[in-house]
């Protein structure tokens, strides 16, 4: 017994040891007779007392396993909690789209969804109201047009009826990745600097390592990321200024930056920007 358990009246009666035996109670006097019914009642007192104890050794040993798990359980699930959360933080500070460049999110010409821009090449199929373009160098372009789009031939105004397979065209619109659609069609005529191939120009596939380029006159202080997203007849302008010198990828944005130049996106080849003066002269590229 520990010091915890409780006396039964049993055991503070009951006396261990026979006289003369060498027991612990020699010499306190000789034990009383019990009867065979006493004992009887004190074995019985015994084993009642035993299996009082073995319940309560049970119900302690099963508390604290009960615990042990509670706090396992806790500590597994804060741990979990914690590290989903980080992972998310984590993967939202370095999202980004298809094509949105190295410093998406780090700059106020961010993509935060399409922007106006455009393309130019050989229109190769014409559906309805959508036909789909080839640029000089191999990408294709799917333009949308609508009730609000204009068409001109040269500086001559047009129609859709114009636009047929084979022709030579610049587009120019809101751009979302290979998709324009379209606010001006621009029928050009045949050996266009619009549809011809540059040797500067050559294709790049999504994921493809970029060969370096650097072309003309960079801003010394140029950094990816600064500037403001322009629209309107400023995008227009740098838009198809950008084209024409460098024909074969597709302009997803235009920005204006801090010394009155524009730094035309581009998507598709191995130029990703082109650097246009403030009277749309196009200057540099890399």
């Amino acid at each position: 017994m520990n010091e915890y358990d409780p006396i039964s009246p049993d055991e503070t009666n009951a006396t261990p040891g026979t006289p003369g035996d060498g027991g612990s109670d020699e010499g306190f006097g000789a034990a009383p007779e019990v009867t065979a019914a006493e004992q009887g009642h004190g074995s019985g007192a015994r084993r009642k007392l035993l299996s009082r104890k073995s319940t309560w050794l049970v119900a302690a040993v099963l508390a604290c396993v009960v615990a042990g798990v509670s706090i396992g359980v806790a500590e597994t699930s804060g741990s979990s909690s914690s590290t989903t959360t980080a992972a998310a933080a984590t993967a939202t500070a370095g999202q980004g789209g298809p094509f949105s460049g190295a410093s998406a999110g780090s700059g106020s010409n961010a993509r935060s969804g399409p922007e106006p821009g455009g393309s130019s090449g050989t229109v190769t199929s014409v559906s309805g109201t959508t036909f789909t373009l080839t640029t000089p160098v191999g990408e294709k372009v799917t333009v949308n047009e609508s009730s609000s789009t204009t068409y001109l031939d040269g500086s001559a105004s047009s129609t859709a009826s114009a636009i047929t397979t084979g022709s030579g065209v610049l587009v120019l619109g809101t751009v979302n990745s290979t998709t324009i659609a379209a606010t001006q069609v621009t029928i050009e005529p045949s050996g266009s600097s619009y549809t011809t191939a540059s040797s500067a120009v050559t294709a790049l596939q999504q994921g493809q390592q970029s060969t370096a380029v650097s072309i003309g006159a960079i801003p010394s202080n140029y950094t990816e990321g600064q500037g403001t997203i322009v629209t309107g007849t400023a995008a227009d302008q740098a838009t198809s200024a950008a084209l024409a010198v460098y024909p074969g990828g597709i302009v997803d944005r235009v920005v204006q930056l801090s010394n009155g130049e524009y730094e035309v996106h581009y998507i598709g080849t191995n130029m990703h920007h082109i650097f246009v003066s403030s009277s749309f002269q196009v200057v540099g590229a890399n």
